[in-house]
């Protein structure tokens, strides 16, 4: 029986302020507060409260049929609790049904599974700590930022006691061509590995509202016929994609909220179809073959690898002038430092950096606050800078 498995991720960094260097020394105000608070208000509005009512609906309509998994990064997390309680009440909503699995991941959606294992380790247990606080779910299934994944990161995810990991189905890693198999990590046998199915994944979330997509319009029905057309081998179709996909990617006028409220519908019409969160695939181990990744893939991009945060010079030294002051800041035992530190860590500083304005630009300016990433990294730069010389006094 194929399993369904619905996984949303929900992030909104903290964006930086425009930063000179006539403000170093001056001022170390570093967040365009104002601009975080109206995004995060217009999602909120547009997508996170009438998804969650919708979904919370589903999951008392259809008791136990129909399950979702999210992961809530811990900077919307702290967002929510400072500016927007009511968005946080209606995610602890849906967690009162307890057909709703939460996610671990890294706490300030960072990069430290590529630069540092003590930090990335610090990082997950903070967000597993915030998780099991506000829902009282101590998470077994894990989804690095942006899935980035590769052999050494599954090593250490299921040596800290992570059961499930998410990734992408990049086709260059698929075992025998197809994503709708779970895995289990080569470096970690008793870790399953979950393989986003991009192509389904990506006909809701990017092509959902695209008029001249030969598909359009897509409705649930033919959506899930498209499910039942994988034959009888397919284990699970995962379909993972951004919360915002609803309501902010595509607008209600769409017709995305309908889709999403008759999607379960239509899906649970075929008897060999049943929802599942991550958790609740467990891969036979004699018949699950072991996923060998020894490259670093993500979802991001037609690459599906790490180029759309550390693909050009600009990205390359941001990110290495980050990582070196690591040191400095742990031996200062600054509390306030380190945070700063960590919310500087943040991908989505990284990725206004980008320099790929081909196929994937539109991707790439999605309340980009920058004008271009050269202003993106003059800013950052110019901040770096200045944090550094206060830690220097």
């Amino acid at each position: 029986m194929p399993n369904i498995c619905l996984f949303f991720q929900v992030h909104q960094p903290r964006r930086l302020r425009r930063y000179t260097v006539f403000d170093i020394d001056q001022r170390h105000d570093y967040e365009n507060e104002t601009l975080n608070r109206e995004v995060l208000h217009k999602v909120s509005d547009k997508c996170y409260l009438p998804a969650n009512a919708r979904i919370l609906e589903l999951l008392r309509k259809y008791d136990g049929d129909f399950r979702v998994a999210f992961s809530l990064t811990g900077t919307v997390i702290e967002q929510f609790e400072s500016e927007r309680p009511d968005v946080l009440e209606s995610f602890q909503r849906l967690n009162e049904t307890r057909y709703v699995e939460w996610l671990n991941e890294t706490y300030d959606h960072s990069l430290a599974s590529l630069y540092s294992p003590v930090e990335f380790r610090e990082q997950v247990q903070r967000h597993h700590t915030k998780i099991d606080e506000l829902f009282g779910q101590k998470a077994v299934t894990f989804c690095n930022t942006e899935m980035i994944y590769n052999n050494d990161i599954a090593k250490t995810v299921g040596d800290m006691g992570y059961q499930v990991i998410l990734t992408e189905g990049a086709d260059r890693i698929l075992p025998g061509g197809d994503a709708r198999i779970s895995c289990r990590a080569v470096s970690h046998p008793e870790l399953t590995v979950l393989l986003r199915h991009y192509r389904l994944s990506d006909d809701i979330s990017f092509r959902f509202s695209s008029t001249d997509w030969f598909e359009y319009p897509l409705t649930a029905k033919k959506f899930a016929r498209w499910l039942s057309q994988h034959d009888e081998t397919a284990e699970v179709i995962n379909l993972f994609m951004d919360y915002e996909t609803f309501g902010e990617h595509h607008w209600s006028e769409t017709g995305i909220f309908d889709f999403l409220w008759e999607l379960p519908g239509e899906i649970l019409k075929y008897p060999d179809f049943r929802f599942a969160t991550p958790a609740q695939i467990i891969p036979d181990p004699s018949a699950s073959p072991l996923l060998d990744v020894p490259e670093t893939i993500s979802w991001a991009d037609s690459e599906r690898d790490v180029t759309a945060w550390m693909g050009n010079g600009m990205q390359q030294d941001a990110l290495r002038s980050l990582y070196q002051l690591e040191d400095r800041i742990r031996q200062s035992g600054d509390a306030g430092a380190l945070k700063i530190w960590r919310r500087l860590q943040t991908s989505d500083h990284f990725y206004y950096m980008c320099t790929k304005w081909f196929s994937d630009g539109d991707v790439h300016t999605y309340f980009n606050p920058w004008e271009s990433p050269y202003d993106a990294y003059i800013s950052y730069m110019n901040i770096l800078d200045d944090f550094d010389r206060k830690l220097r006094k």
